[in-house]
C-alpha cells in the first residue's frame, strides 16, 4: 500500500494551496453545494456560517494575500478566475470572496505595521470595506486623523473583523489640501446598522456601518494616490508585482468575475434546459427551434467575449507590473471603461436567456430568476456603469481631465 506523500511549503501549509489549478478545483466542487443553499443565503441576507468555514477550508479568500503570510498571492486575474467559479453556484458568494479576498491584496499596500497589526493575530481575518469616498470626513491631527460618517454597501460585514473606509481628509487649519484616503478600522470602532434587503446579490450581507469622531493612526491609513501604480508603503514587505498593480484603475475586476460566472451558469442551465424541453404548445423540441439558437449564440458570444476582456486586461496589467511599467491615465480609463462593458455584455447574456425561457422562468424554484436578478444587481454597481466610465475615458481622450479622483 503506497504511502500519500503530503508537501508543505516553508509556512507549513499543504503545497497546493499555491497551485492555480488545485485551487480553482476545490472552488469548482463548492459550486453544486453553493447552489444548493443559495435560498437560505438569500433568506439570510449574509454567507451562512457553514459556507463562510467552506470558503476558509478551501484557502479562497487568501488567493491574493501575500505567501509570506500564507497566501497564495496569485497573479490579479485569480480574482476574475475564482469568482467567476463560484458565481455559476452563487453570485452573493463569489461577490464575497472577491471581495474580501481582495482587501488581502490592499493591505499588502498598506504599512507592514498595519499589516502586522491584523495579520499576526490572524492571517485568515476578513477585511471589509465600502469605498464611497463622500461618506467619510476624516480630519487630520497628531499621529493621525479622526474619522467620522456613515458607509453603505458594507458586503460581508458581519463576519468581518476589519473595515477599509474610505473618507476625504482635512486639516483643521484647512492648510492642507483635501485627499482621498482609506481607514483600516477595527469592528469594535464602528456600528452595523441593517440595511440589506434587496432583490439582488441578497446574500452578500452589505449592510451600512457608522462611526462618530474616531482616532485612526497614521499607519493605519493609505493615500489613493499611493495606490496608484508602482511602489507603495507596503513594497519593503510584498515587492511582487502584484502589489504594484494600480488599484482604482482595476477596480471594476474585482468584481467583474461575479457577472461572468453567473451569466456563464445561467448559459449552461440553459443549455441543459433546451435540449430536453419541448414546447407546452406544440410539443416541438426548443432546440429545434432557429431563434433559440440565435438566442444561446449570442448569449455564448456575450460571455465569452466579456471573458477574454476581462482576463486580458488582468494578464496585461501583471506583464506592466513585472516590466516596472506604470499605465498612463488614458490606460487606466480604458481599464474602467472595458470593465464596465463586459459587465454589461454579461448582464445582456442573462437578460436575452430570461427572456427566452418564457413563463418558466419565474418560479421561484429556479436559478433563474436569481440569476436575472444578481445580474442587475452587480451591474448597478457604479464600476460598472458604462456611461461613467465611457464619458471619463472619452474625456480624456480628448484632451480633458479625468473626473475619477482615484486614478
Amino acid at each position: 500500500m503506497m504511502e500519500t506523500v503530503v508537501k508543505f511549503d516553508p509556512k507549513g501549509q499543504p503545497a497546493e494551496v499555491h497551485d492555480y489549478d488545485a485551487m480553482l478545483e476545490r472552488a469548482r466542487a463548492l459550486v453544486p453545494v453553493l447552489r444548493e443553499r443559495a435560498a437560505r443565503t438569500e433568506d439570510l441576507r449574509r454567507l451562512p456560517p457553514e459556507t463562510e468555514k467552506d470558503l476558509h477550508a478551501a484557502g479562497l479568500f487568501r488567493i491574493v494575500q501575500p505567501r509570506r503570510v500564507g497566501g497564495s498571492e496569485f497573479d490579479y486575474v485569480a480574482l476574475v478566475d475564482f469568482a467567476a467559479e463560484l458565481a455559476r453556484g452563487d453570485a452573493s458568494v463569489a461577490w464575497n470572496v472577491a471581495n474580501l479576498g481582495s482587501h488581502h491584496w490592499m493591505l499588502a499596500m498598506f504599512e507592514r505595521a498595519a499589516q502586522d497589526l491584523v495579520w499576526n493575530q490572524n492571517p485568515d481575518a476578513l477585511i471589509a470595506s465600502s469605498f464611497v469616498f463622500p461618506a467619510g470626513r476624516a480630519r487630520k491631527v497628531d499621529g493621525g486623523y479622526r474619522l467620522s460618517g456613515r458607509w453603505p454597501f458594507s458586503s460581508g460585514v458581519e463576519p468581518s473583523d476589519w473595515n477599509m473606509l474610505a473618507g476625504i481628509t482635512a486639516s483643521d487649519d484647512e492648510a492642507e489640501a483635501s485627499e482621498y484616503r482609506i481607514f483600516l478600522v477595527h469592528r469594535r470602532e464602528y456600528q452595523i446598522i441593517d440595511t440589506w434587503d434587496s432583490a439582488g446579490l441578497r446574500g452578500t450581507g452589505s449592510q451600512d456601518v457608522e462611526m462618530s469622531d474616531v482616532f485612526v493612526p497614521e499607519h493605519m491609513t493609505l493615500a489613493v494616490s499611493a495606490v496608484a501604480g508602482g511602489a507603495t508603503p507596503g513594497s519593503a514587505a510584498n515587492p511582487g508585482p502584484l502589489y504594484r498593480l494600480p488599484v482604482f484603475a482595476l477596480f471594476p475586476f474585482v468584481l467583474s468575475g461575479v457577472a461572468l460566472g453567473n451569466a456563464q451558469g445561467c448559459l449552461e442551465d440553459y443549455e441543459a434546459s433546451a435540449r430536453k424541453r419541448a414546447s407546452k404548445y406544440n410539443l416541438a423540441k426548443l432546440a429545434d427551434f432557429q431563434s433559440i439558437q440565435i438566442k444561446v449564440a449570442g448569449a455564448a458570444a456575450r460571455v465569452d467575449a466579456a471573458r477574454r476582456i476581462m482576463r486580458g486586461i488582468c494578464i496585461e496589467a501583471m506583464e506592466d507590473a513585472r516590466a516596472g511599467r506604470v499605465p498612463d491615465l488614458k490606460v487606466k480609463t480604458a481599464y474602467r471603461r472595458d470593465g464596465a462593458y463586459a459587465v454589461n455584455l454579461c448582464t445582456d447574456a442573462v437578460s436575452l436567456l430570461f427572456q427566452a425561457s418564457g413563463a418558466g422562468g419565474l418560479y421561484r424554484a429556479g436559478a433563474l430568476q436569481r440569476q436575472f436578478r444578481d445580474a442587475h444587481a452587480v451591474n448597478s454597481h457604479i464600476a460598472f456603469n458604462f456611461d461613467a466610465a465611457g464619458s471619463n475615458f472619452g474625456r480624456v481622450a480628448l484632451g480633458l481631465p479625468s473626473e475619477n479622483p482615484t486614478l
